[in-house]
């Protein structure tokens, strides 16, 4: 079932999406050369904690960590370790924060040093995406409108949509219905109506859209090494468009 949010629910729901940015910020401005990715995860803890939050992944069924750090090929839900950040590698940070009864969740993927051309292109291509799937958030479309928006724009710069991770609504659990695929055909699935919030994530891979998990049961990795990226926005659909509550 969808839970319709009242005007007061997206209102209170700004308060944690506004600390998943904050954080999230403060973590990308924290990423370089010789850091470590379990760096970035004590980083975000404790900048969680200042807001009087809590960090909406660490524990959820069993994820040992606060912050997805998903390394070049590494797709999604990948855990923070003590290996240092290389020149050229990508990075993709997850955060989610739970506060006052509601969840925010984010993702952004970042250079590391100076990266290869692919990268770059997929990088903005990737986040490119996720802003044409806003767009399509509108009260009178469909829910496969976001997905169809995700996959055209993708496959016209020759990249492929993962399919076996999706995006979700979120409020008072992390995850609720519906759940957003970033890719499909148009004019179809549920109506969007005003009050649904959405956390829209495209995840896009350089070659196959083809992923497998990794022996931890999280790390989930492109099957042909190529890189891959993610970007995210928690978003509410109101009667004046979408609003992205996740901006800094």
């Amino acid at each position: 079932m969808i839970v319709l949010k009242s005007l007061k629910e997206i209102q209170r729901m700004k308060a944690p999406c506004s600390i998943v940015a904050e954080v999230l910020k403060i973590v990308v401005d924290r990423v370089s050369v010789g850091v470590t990715t379990a760096e970035l995860n004590s980083i975000a803890e404790k900048e969680v904690a200042k807001r009087k939050a809590k960090p909406a992944f660490k524990g959820y069924c069993g994820y040992p960590a606060s912050l997805c750090c998903s390394l070049n090929s590494q797709v999604v839900h990948g855990i923070p370790d003590n290996r240092p950040l290389q020149d050229g590698d990508i990075l993709s940070l997850d955060f989610g924060a739970f506060y006052d009864g509601f969840y925010g969740d984010a993702a952004v993927t970042v250079p590391v040093g100076t990266v290869s051309e692919v990268a770059i292109r997929l990088i903005n291509a990737t986040e490119r995406s996720l802003l044409k799937a806003i767009e399509k958030s509108v009260t009178h479309n469909r829910l496969s409108d976001i997905s169809n928006a995700v996959q055209t724009y993708i496959e016209s710069k020759g990249f492929s949509v993962v399919r076996d991770f999706v995006g979700h609504g979120i409020g008072r659990n992390l995850h609720e219905s519906p759940q957003v695929p970033n890719y499909g055909l148009p004019d179809s699935g549920p109506k969007l109506r005003s009050g649904m919030v959405l956390a829209i994530e495209p995840m896009v891979n350089e070659k196959s859209h083809e992923v497998k998990v990794l022996a931890d049961g999280w790390t989930a990795v492109t099957l042909d090494g190529g890189l891959s990226a993610h970007f995210e926005h928690t978003v509410a659909i109101t009667d004046n468009g979408p609003e992205i509550l996740t901006l800094i």
